[in-house]
């Protein structure tokens, strides 16, 4: 089988979208991968080709001032940075020949491509595949299909015509507006299999409980007219410095307004989040999807402080499904960290979420599906 990968965005959409993609190429699969240049990295371990085609939205997209920040959200990943994409990926596409099509959530050259080539195509687990509503995401992709003098399109729910990937169990999903067939198998917890604990945080008094605290890999180049970082970050290292824990800090290589901390927060720019959470008894985190899914993996309780796009809303999917509580404002953190640690409930619902995800297939029966997908058999 050949399989086209397309991925755009950030390094948390790579990681999205890296164990698959090693899954296939574990099974011998011939895999081209498609992203901006400097998001392909994480793929040169791997024996599959990398092609820097795709234009990275983020260097032509103009964040507006006013309107919905649903609107906001499609002109990043639906804007006419696809129209150039598409031009340079569809020569290579042809010429490769794929027998798929797999793009993570948010990048929809791939699915142009896929259309226009008459290929199966999937979108991979991803917050943006979770939140965007494909009828109101409809029509840019119609002003992109008519750029480029492709038809347009009728079906709202033609992004995941032939399905898509999820790693969390149904009664657990994120998905907002869930259509197709949904193929759900369990992302590795570890993206680097060589990671290990650092000796100073396995050096850590036991006595209290561990809260792990982290914005991700995108809030840290998110502009101030976007989102304060800062202040985010400073009102969590002060929430928790009111708490009785020991509390590790992941800051993104942001300065912290208050570097006097108190003795038991402590600050580092990046941590191993994966294998961190196996010892936390706590996540204070932004909602990225990426570090709900880790947490729901680990059985770890979250404290939900969002900024933007999915993030609010994986927050209020969070306390949904008592997974933990959505931090209302920054002034609320020490408060709504304390209702999590001491909730036995939301630490028993958090078990309940990772048994069920722990009884998922592994990668590999994504690899099988895709498979059947490309042969028509799905």
């Amino acid at each position: 089988m050949r399989v086209l990968v397309t991925v755009t965005g950030s390094s948390s959409h790579v990681n999205a979208v890296l164990p698959l993609v090693a899954a296939l190429a574990a099974a011998r699969h011939q895999v081209l991968v498609a992203a901006p240049a400097h998001l392909l990295g994480p793929f040169d371990s791997l024996p599959v080709r990398r092609e820097p085609l795709l234009t990275d939205p983020h260097t032509t997209f103009a964040p507006q001032a006013e309107g919905p920040p649903e609107r906001r959200a499609f002109d990043l990943f639906a804007g006419p940075h696809l129209i150039d994409s598409y031009r340079a990926l569809l020569p290579v596409a042809r010429a490769f020949a794929p027998d798929l099509v797999v793009r993570d959530g948010g990048e929809f050259t791939g699915y142009l491509v896929a259309e226009t080539l008459g290929l199966p195509h999937l979108a991979a687990p991803s917050g943006a595949a979770n939140h965007l509503n494909p009828e109101a995401l409809q029509p840019q992709l119609n002003q992109r299909r008519a750029a480029l003098g492709l038809p347009a399109e009728d079906d709202p729910d033609a992004i995941h015509r032939h399905g898509r990937l999820d790693c969390m169990p149904p009664e657990f999903s994120f998905a907002r507006h869930p259509t197709g067939t949904s193929y759900r198998y369990r992302q590795p917890a570890e993206i680097d299999p060589g990671a290990v604990l650092p000796p100073w945080v396995a050096e850590l008094p036991a006595d209290r409980p561990l809260v792990l605290a982290s914005i991700g890999t995108v809030l840290p180049s998110v502009p101030p007219h976007v989102l304060d970082v800062p202040a985010l970050l400073d009102a969590v290292v002060d929430g928790l410095a009111e708490l009785d824990c020991q509390a590790v800090v992941a800051t993104g290589g942001i300065p912290v307004e208050r570097p006097q901390t108190a003795g038991h927060v402590h600050l580092v720019d990046r941590v191993p989040q994966p294998m961190l959470l196996h010892c936390a008894q706590l996540l204070v985190t932004h909602g990225g999807y990426n570090s709900v899914r880790e947490a729901v993996g680990a059985g770890v309780p979250m404290a939900v402080l969002p900024g933007f796009g999915d993030q609010p809303a994986n927050a209020d999917r969070v306390q949904e499904l008592g997974l933990g509580r959505r931090v209302a404002s920054p002034d609320e953190v020490a408060a709504v960290c304390r209702q999590v640690l001491n909730d036995p409930e939301v630490a028993a619902r958090s078990r309940h979420a990772q048994r069920r995800m722990l009884g998922l297939p592994p990668i590999q029966a994504a690899v099988s599906d895709l498979e059947k997908v490309a042969s028509g058999g799905a």
